[in-house]
């Protein structure tokens, strides 16, 4: 190029305008003045913002979509196909996208009654959507096969009903709850008020449930043919002894038993099962203890002997042993034999020549004596205290009136030759007498009453030596009858059903021997026999 007219290309540039406008003139145009430096960075700032804003957002949605291409490669024709009809094109916006998942809006005229808070619920209340596609299958009804299921035939109405949809099957069985639930249950009521009496309720179920125990209750009957018992340990092995027990009973109103025997002594123990801790030991010299028993309130011990006409009153609060040495107006010169009424009041001494007489208990003074014929054998209370049941040794069975002292019916045990027991149920049923042949006459207590020849029941005949001891337990679901004359001879029968036990005694262990008492706990609990080996035996 020749050098004067490279020279003037250049000063053409020089007077031409800027890109930028910063600064020149115009191509073609007169020069424009340059802008304050202040004016231009407030000019240049939001436009360069803006620029990258939109350049950041456009290399994400490049981003973005390359992504879910990547991701679609990896995916099969059908799947994609599938997303296409439900969600739309890959590439559609995703704002378009979540208003077809929102679907549209349905509008409820509001009812110009309605309140604002009602008003404000239903615009918040979110819009009900449109199933994407239907099943058939889904509105064909199941049907339910009634034949071979044995629960279900007692619903057929009619032999025709082999086959019932799900929601008759549904009526049905309703309708068997209510039917066997005698109408519908309060709690499966929907529409149900509370009452002041719905409070009360919820109150009681809470005190229910702020204490524990057990809230399953029993069956209210026992089961006959076997009884579920085990043994447990002897009750009075912590003071072992190879004297005869005598005696053995539960305290009425504690967890004790008292064990007395022909070694002078009675021995308190505490009722555990396992082990019976003893409590304490009374030791009466030179006095072979032939009956003891606790008072009915459970506070004295009272102790006869085999040869002493001294009873021995052992008073448990205060800790002291207090002997009655005579009576006034008892002649008798061996006390031996006693009954303490159920309601604490009355002692009844049973003495010699068909004597036996009825002293006060807190007293214990002589309030009268009654006579039978022939040689008293056995005597008990009834359950209320008001009469006395004595057997005579001739068979003979005496009705006396307590306070009166006056006989109200005499008859004779049926096949009785000789009587040997007698006892009343506690709650005034039944009356078992027991003889000399081993049988057991059960007599309901109104027929001794009114009858002059009443008949038994039951005739228990499992023993063939004479009956020496009978006691009903506190519920009047279980009568032991025993034999001091055979070893192992003691049954337990079942009541009403009047059978015996299968299961009691154990025939192979032959470890009860001879039986001369027995009692059951108050809630009937434990079982204890006593034996001439010195064991109380005891079981649960």
């Amino acid at each position: 190029m020749p050098p004067e007219r490279r020279r003037r290309v250049r000063q053409d540039r020089k007077t031409q305008a800027r890109p930028d406008g910063r600064a020149g003139a115009r191509w073609g145009g007169p020069p424009r003045k340059a802008a304050p430096s202040c004016q231009r960075k407030s000019l240049a700032w939001p436009r360069a913002a803006a620029a990258a804003i939109s350049v950041a957002s456009e290399e994400e949605k490049r981003l973005r979509l390359r992504n879910r291409l990547t991701l679609e490669e990896d995916k099969p024709a059908v799947e994609r196909c599938l997303e296409e009809l439900v969600f739309g094109d890959v590439e559609d916006d995703e704002d378009a996208l979540l208003r077809r998942l929102r679907g549209p809006r349905v509008q409820v005229q509001e009812d110009s009654d309605d309140s604002e808070v009602e008003k404000e619920a239903k615009d918040n209340f979110p819009p009900q959507k449109k199933p994407v596609w239907l099943d058939e299958e889904d509105e064909d009804e199941e049907m339910v096969d009634m034949m071979n299921n044995r629960f279900r035939k007692d619903m057929m109405k009619n032999a025709n009903e082999n086959q019932l949809s799900k929601d008759e099957l549904q009526k049905r069985l309703k309708e068997e709850f209510q039917h066997a639930m005698g109408g519908v249950p309060a709690w499966a009521e929907a529409n149900k008020w509370k009452t002041p009496s719905d409070d009360e309720s919820e109150e009681d179920e809470d005190d229910l449930l702020q204490r524990t125990g057990n809230f399953i209750s029993t069956s209210t009957s026992l089961p006959k043919g076997i009884l579920k018992m085990k043994n447990c340990q002897h009750a009075n092995a912590e003071r072992p002894t190879t004297a005869r027990i005598s005696s053995v009973q539960f305290h009425p109103r504690a967890q004790v038993v008292m064990v007395a025997g022909l070694d002078n002594a009675v021995s308190l123990f505490q009722v555990d099962g396992k082990t019976n801790p003893k409590i304490q030991s009374i030791y009466l010299e030179k006095f072979p203890i032939f009956k003891a028993c606790f008072s009915a309130n459970g506070e004295e011990v009272l102790a006869t002997s085999t040869h002493s006409k001294v009873l021995y009153v052992y008073d448990m609060l205060a800790g002291k042993l207090i002997p009655v040495h005579q009576v006034r107006g008892l002649k008798e010169k061996i006390v031996r034999s006693f009954e303490v009424s159920p309601d604490g009041s009355f002692l009844l001494i049973n003495g010699v020549a068909g004597y036996f007489h009825l002293l006060s208990m807190k007293t214990k003074e002589l309030i009268g004596s009654m006579k039978i014929n022939g040689r008293i054998a056995a005597s008990t209370f009834s359950s209320d205290s008001k009469k006395v049941y004595a057997s005579s040794g001739d068979g003979e069975v005496y009705v006396w009136d307590v306070n009166s002292r006056k006989c109200l019916n005499r008859f004779v045990d049926e096949g009785s030759l000789y009587g040997l027991s007698i006892a009343t149920s506690r709650n005034g049923q039944y009356v078992a007498c027991g003889s000399n042949c081993g049988v057991v006459n059960i007599y309901n207590q109104d027929s001794c009453l009114q009858e002059t020849n009443p008949k038994p029941i039951k005739a228990i005949m499992n023993l063939v030596t004479g009956v020496t001891s009978l006691t009903f337990n506190p519920t009047t679901e279980i009568l032991a009858i025993a034999s001091e004359s055979m070893k192992d001879a003691v049954r337990l029968v079942h009541l009403p059903s009047f059978t015996v036990f299968s299961n009691f005694p154990v025939v192979k262990k032959k470890n009860i021997s001879l039986i001369h008492t027995m009692d059951f706990s108050p809630r009937s609990g434990y079982f204890a026999l006593g034996n001439e080996k010195g064991k109380a035996l005891m079981y649960r």
